[in-house]
């Protein structure tokens, strides 16, 4: 039996990543971690780089630290955009996936728009009292220089059937830690890892 494009598995599934994020003078670095056996982190799956001040948007992401291979990216279609497109290319700059933040919606609580190969999902901050205390602490005098205290969390459903196709947990720590999780096999892992990433990278935008 032929299985239907929309619910073939993708080229690439990892169920569960961590993302740990490393912040630098001049560029933002990302570690995306597997999984071990134990739940624990594992070995690096692959070493991403977003360099601050560029007018438009791109994290380039590289088999390891030593950056001689670039293995997927993101880059934003347009200038310096709250609602800006992204696409999601492969290692030959081929588009595999897109995504971009609902900046009329994203007021109140963040939304994404998620697309891949038989993905279509919407992504929100899952708690929305959390969403609108983060607003209000950055219109407070003498806090808005200071990083916001709340953990925020991200569930991405299928926009048809409402399943969940991913979702992203701030871990409590000094630096920004991630645990990503995809229980829907079709949704590629770069493209997973791509918007892991942005959620950290383009949230302030």
């Amino acid at each position: 039996m032929t299985v239907p494009p929309a619910h073939q598995p993708a080229p690439m599934v990892v169920p569960t990543f961590f993302i740990r994020q490393r912040v630098t003078l001049m560029v933002n670095r990302y570690e995306i971690l597997s999984a071990g056996p134990d739940g624990g982190e594992g070995p690096l799956l692959a070493f991403a780089q977003q360099k601050r001040m560029k007018l438009r948007e791109e994290v380039a992401f590289y088999s390891d630290e030593s950056m001689s291979r670039r293995v997927f990216s993101f880059k934003a279609r347009q200038r310096l955009d709250v609602g800006a497109e992204h696409d999601v290319l492969d290692e030959h700059g081929q588009p595999i996936g897109y995504f971009r933040k609902q900046f009329g919606a994203s007021l109140l609580r963040s939304t994404w728009n998620l697309s891949a190969p038989g993905v279509e999902a919407v992504g929100q901050e899952r708690n929305q009292f959390i969403a609108v205390l983060r607003r209000v602490w950055n219109f407070i005098p003498f806090l808005n220089n200071i990083p916001v205290p709340f953990l925020f969390h991200f569930d991405f459903t299928d926009s048809r059937t409402g399943a969940l196709v991913m979702s992203s947990e701030k871990r409590v720590a000094l630096r920004d830690r991630y645990t990503v999780t995809v229980p829907d096999a079709r949704l590629d892992f770069r493209v997973a890892a791509a918007m892991a990433v942005a959620l950290d990278a383009l949230q302030s935008r």
